[in-house]
């Protein structure tokens, strides 16, 4: 299990243990440090319609292939991090997936292989703008916000082919599911988007969302949890205006 974080200004990774973080030769406790994005992606590739329960709640074909599209690396935000409502939208939803992080260089890697070249799998959250994705027609202004990619809080070992998936707003359960419901498995979508694009260390494949996608408001704190990778929380806050954004940035 995997960890990155700041402590004392300085950017560290290190293995989880129980309640700290082994680093530098020692001991950092999970309550002292700054928890951050598991994972640099370069990009970070999502999966549209993938679970076969999604595709029945909107009724709609099953696809044949997968449907991707990118996230650029300035959404990514880690766990406790804000979830930030863009002024130009009035519905931001949340869709909480399983992703893979990938560990090296990949390129043309059959499924087979897939396992590989992955470092490891972690929670995210695809917000979205949902009213300006029906707007535009096609999906990049609405998935590419900044804070619009939760991440984290660690990357973890696992068999990610029968995981249960559950996404809460204020405690209460938006979506249940299990990654056995994905239309096409991490491996074949690794086959698939590595026959497009060289994916590099730390990208990250956002495997869909299973149904239940629902909205967040100011005051909200999302929560996603695959089962034995911990729990991504993140708060949402209010519109900031972009003269305020660029006086924090």
């Amino acid at each position: 299990m995997i960890a990155r974080f700041l402590f004392d200004g300085v950017v560290r990774a290190g293995e989880v243990h129980g309640s700290s973080i082994e680093a530098d030769g020692r001991a950092y406790e999970i309550g002292e440090v700054e928890l951050l994005p598991p994972a640099e992606p370069s990009k970070v590739v999502c999966v549209g319609l993938n679970y076969v329960l999604h595709a029945k709640e909107l009724k709609m074909d099953l696809p044949t292939e997968p449907i991707i599209f990118l996230k650029p690396s300035t959404a990514v935000i880690g766990p406790g991090a804000d979830i930030v409502m863009p002024p130009s939208s009035n519905q931001v939803d949340y869709e909480g997936e399983l992703a893979a992080v990938i560990g090296r260089r990949c390129r043309y890697v059959p499924a087979g292989e897939a396992e590989d070249y992955i470092l490891g799998y972690a929670n995210f959250n695809d917000v979205t703008a949902r009213d300006l994705q029906r707007r535009d027609g096609q999906w990049t202004r609405a998935k590419s916000f900044d804070t619009f990619a939760p991440l984290g809080p660690y990357v973890v070992e696992a068999d990610p082919s029968s995981l249960a998936i559950e996404t809460r707003v204020n405690g209460r359960v938006g979506q249940s599911s299990n990654t056995s419901d994905l239309i096409f498995s991490i491996p074949e979508l690794v086959e698939f988007i590595s026959g497009i694009m060289t994916l590099l260390p730390g990208d990250v494949i956002a495997s869909g969302t299973p149904p239940g996608v629902g909205s967040l408001s100011a005051g909200d704190v999302v929560e996603v949890e695959v089962e034995g990778l911990g729990v991504l929380r993140n708060p949402v806050v209010g519109v900031v205006e972009p003269s305020d954004q660029n006086r924090l940035s």
